[in-house]
């Protein structure tokens, strides 16, 4: 839907005559260009004009086609040809003999257009009349003056005054309101959230209402919760299985060492190393706070929030790292933790988390184990006792 809408705004666009087997008589005439930061031109164009500019104003009549591309564009004087305009001020004072194409941010037609009217814009407000039809795609639009053609609007706000000769269909976002004594002698199809404002002094000969809504019902919101909340822990499970494996991968030697802590070591050693990373866990915020209450130590409350986050972010990897090493002791006979490892412990971390009151509670023991191990390695590593060589990778 939205390509063909493309391709439609795109082949209304084009200039009528590029379609037509014989060019018309201003075609022989010289054409005329003109490029500056801001343009006023003052000579009338005997052929078609191109224009170009920051601010581009046109004051001087045109004899055949006019096209304009800029930042701000004012035509203050007839043109006798079609229209071509893309700025992102537009504004058309003087009426177009043939049919007018604009693509803009604000849209201002103020005089006749004797043939089409195309326009793609963020508002447009049209107090002139289009003979022709009418194909408007903006957010806010008015036709102040009616329409002798049939009228498209695709937009959010629409505001419709003055006689429309023809059938008007509307697919709207939002509100449509009919100002007092319009009138619609065609069909008035439209397609919104909420009826149209129609007065009583206005004549539609006939209305057509769809009745549609942007706001997905109860079915679908539910839907889209469980599919965002799926997406997010998918993404987040597959981030947490890459750093595993990289862990586990780059420092083998540092996981080997905090699995042979829980493999081979005692309970009441196990025991003491999660009470350690139990107590650094919660201690370290209140710490923090206590700290960033001095103006002398809010530079090291800062300095330690930075590594307290790197070892919560650490101690959660690492027990995963954890579960994979003591599978692969377990059960494939080998000292040595590889990167799948890794990932494999990561996963199955992941999976019992996701499990209810248990999950949760299994994880955070883990974490406190593997944040007390980090300490202890760190510890050792930098203060080593005598005759100790310190290892950390």
């Amino acid at each position: 839907m939205n390509r063909l809408f493309l391709a439609s705004c795109i082949l209304l666009l084009i200039p009528a005559h590029s379609f037509a087997a014989s060019l018309p008589a201003h075609a022989d005439a010289p054409a005329s260009f003109s490029a500056a930061r801001s343009l006023l031109s003052a000579s009338s164009s005997p052929g078609n004009a191109y224009a170009a500019g920051i601010s581009v104003v046109m004051t001087a009549p045109v004899a055949g086609d006019l096209s304009v591309a800029g930042g701000s564009i004012t035509v203050a004087a007839p043109v006798a040809g079609d229209g071509l305009l893309f700025a992102g001020s537009i504004s058309s004072r003087a009426p177009i003999a043939g049919d007018l194409r604009v693509v803009g941010g604000n849209i201002d037609i103020e005089k006749p257009i004797k043939g089409d009217i195309v326009a793609c814009g963020l508002s447009l407000y049209d107090s002139g009349r289009a003979e022709g039809s009418v194909f408007i795609a903006a957010m806010n639009t008015t036709l102040a003056n009616g329409a002798s053609g049939p009228v498209t609007i695709y937009g959010n706000n629409i505001s419709l005054a003055g006689d429309f000769a023809d059938d008007v269909a509307i697919i709207a976002g939002g509100r449509i309101a009919l100002a007092p004594g319009t009138t619609i002698r065609g069909t008035l199809s439209y397609e919104a959230p909420e009826e149209a404002i129609i007065p009583a002094s206005a004549t539609v000969n006939t209305v057509e209402y769809r009745k549609i809504s942007y706001l997905p019902d109860a079915g679908t919101s539910r839907v889209l919760a469980f599919i965002s909340v799926g997406f997010f822990l998918f993404v987040r499970i597959l981030g947490a299985l890459i750093l595993a494996g990289l862990l586990a991968g780059l420092f083998p030697r540092f996981a080997e060492v905090i699995t042979d802590r829980i493999y081979t070591a005692r309970p009441r050693s196990i025991l003491l190393t999660m009470l350690l990373g139990f107590a650094v866990l919660v201690a370290t915020p209140i710490l923090l706070v206590l700290l960033a209450l001095t103006f002398v130590g809010i530079g090291i409350a800062l300095l330690f929030s930075i590594s307290y986050a790197l070892i919560v972010f650490l101690a959660f990897l690492y027990a995963g790292i954890l579960l994979g090493g003591v599978f692969a002791r377990l059960y494939m006979h080998r000292e040595t933790v590889h990167w799948h490892d890794g990932v494999f412990g990561m996963l199955a971390l992941s999976l019992i988390a996701l499990v209810p009151f248990a999950g949760p509670f299994i994880v955070i023991l883990l974490t406190t184990f593997s944040a007390g191990a980090l300490l202890l390695i760190f510890f050792n590593f930098a203060f080593p006792r005598e005759g100790q060589t310190p290892e950390l990778l």
